[in-house]
Parts: C-alpha cells; structure tokens; sequence
C-alpha cells in the first residue's frame, strides 16, 4: 500500500527503476513493430541498436563521445572556478551580494542558446564557442545557488567563531566555507547535469564534431536510429557522471551525505 512520504528500500528502488525502463523499451517496440508509429519518424529499438552498433564500429563515433564530454568538462570547470569563489563572497558579504545580484539574478533567466549567433561571432565556430555557452549556461546558476546556500549559514556558528577570537578572514575560511562544502558540491553536481543541455545546443550550430553534430547529421538523412541512440547515450554519459559525483561527495563529506 503507498503512503505519502513512505521510504521506500533501495532493493525496491532499483527494482521499481528497472521496471520503468522495461515498460517504457516494451511500448516503444510496441508501437513500432507494431506498425502504429512509421519507422521514418520513430525508429524501432533493434533499428537503433544497429545504427549504434555501426557508429560506434564504423563512423567514429566514439570520437564524437569523446569531443562532447570534454566540451562539457572544459565549460563546466570553467564556470565552476569563477562562479564558486563569487558565490561564496555574495553570501558571506551583504555588500557584495547586493552588488552582484541584480545581474545575476537578471542574467540566470537568459537562455544560453540565444547567445550562439554572438558567440559565432565573437569567437568563431571553434571550441572557444563552445566552451562560453557552457559557461553561461551554468556560471549564474552556480553563482546564485551557492550565495543562497552561504548566505542561509547558521548564525550561532558564526557568532561562536567570532567569540573565540576568529576574525572575519577566519570566519570566512574556517566556518562558512567548510560548513557549506557538502551543499555546494551537491550544486556544482546538479548544474553539471544542466551543462549536458548546453553542450548539445552548442553543437548543433556550426560544429564538425561531437554528439549534437551526429544528431543533426542523421535527421538531415532522416535516420531518426542513429538520432535516439546519440540522445540514449548523452543520457547514459549524464547519468554516469552523476553517479561519479555523487560518490565522490559522499566520500569527501561522509559526515554530512551520510
């Protein structure tokens, strides 16, 4: 019987995942062996997994893989350098943040993909421009997040800091920053996900390599196979990623992922 807010075991949790996959793979094989749905538009799972198979084995694509994630690697970690350190002091310094916010507040709600054509511009179709819309599509996100999450710090904390003779460089350094560490790794692993969305638009746009350079190539030859396996294997990449992250928090910060 389900109840809300009912923890469910992580045997059943897996268990009940898997089940969705399979129901899901069952009804898209379904409707295309079928005959409910033309293989023109939707390609049947066996269709998809010989494109894969012959992407993989004959056109390089792995190549591609290749290009795609350290396009996402490089933009992420870039944005990640100057958005954590600008966070952390937007929180922790009321002046700061009151400063900086309105334009990140402001700049969040832009859509990285309207500045391709600018980007073009400015930096070419190479991977410089790649590199920005991964960065803009992620550096205020990370920002905003993180000042949000400094700001939100315990004040009896700080209050106890400064009593023992911490001064605000010791405030700073020694109580907000290791007190949000566990949270923020958590944000730079939710936007890395977001950053898997930017690297496709980038891509799709003045680009010779990489996976949303396959997807556009196959929908020009209407070979919709190849297209679902390069979105199936942008989700498999991301949802690795995400699992390798996470692990790596709950190592660093056992004590507070527990």
């Amino acid at each position: 019987m389900l109840r809300p807010l009912e923890p469910v075991g992580r045997g059943a949790r897996i268990g009940l995942g898997i089940a969705f996959f399979i129901v899901f793979v069952a009804a898209w094989a379904f409707a295309t062996f079928g005959g409910y749905v033309s293989k023109t538009f939707l390609a049947d799972p066996l269709t998809m997994v010989q494109d894969g198979y012959l992407l993989l084995t004959k056109y390089g694509f792995l190549g591609d893989i290749g290009m795609t994630v350290w396009r996402v690697v490089g933009g992420f970690v870039l944005a990640a350098l100057v958005a954590v350190p600008l966070g952390i002091l937007m929180g922790a310094y009321k002046a700061v943040e009151a400063f900086f916010e309105p334009f990140v507040s402001f700049a969040r709600y832009l859509p990285a993909s309207a500045f391709v054509p600018l980007l073009i511009l400015w930096a070419g179709i190479g991977e410089t421009q790649k590199l920005l819309v991964i960065f803009i599509g992620s550096v205020f996100q990370i920002v905003l997040m993180v000042a949000v999450a400094v700001g939100q710090t315990r004040r009896d904390l700080v209050e106890a800091a400064y009593t023992l003779g911490a001064g605000d460089r010791g405030v700073l350094a020694r109580v907000l920053i290791p007190a949000n560490a566990p949270e923020i790794a958590e944000i730079l692993r939710l936007v890395l996900g977001w950053a898997w969305t930017y690297v496709i638009v980038a891509e799709l746009i003045g680009s010779s390599s990489g996976i949303g350079h396959m997807i556009v190539d196959s929908q020009a030859l209407l070979a919709t196979g190849q297209i679902i396996f390069g979105i199936i294997i942008i989700g498999l990449i991301g949802l690795i990623s995400d699992f390798l992250v996470r692990a790596l928090n709950r190592k660093l910060f056992a004590w507070r992922l527990a």
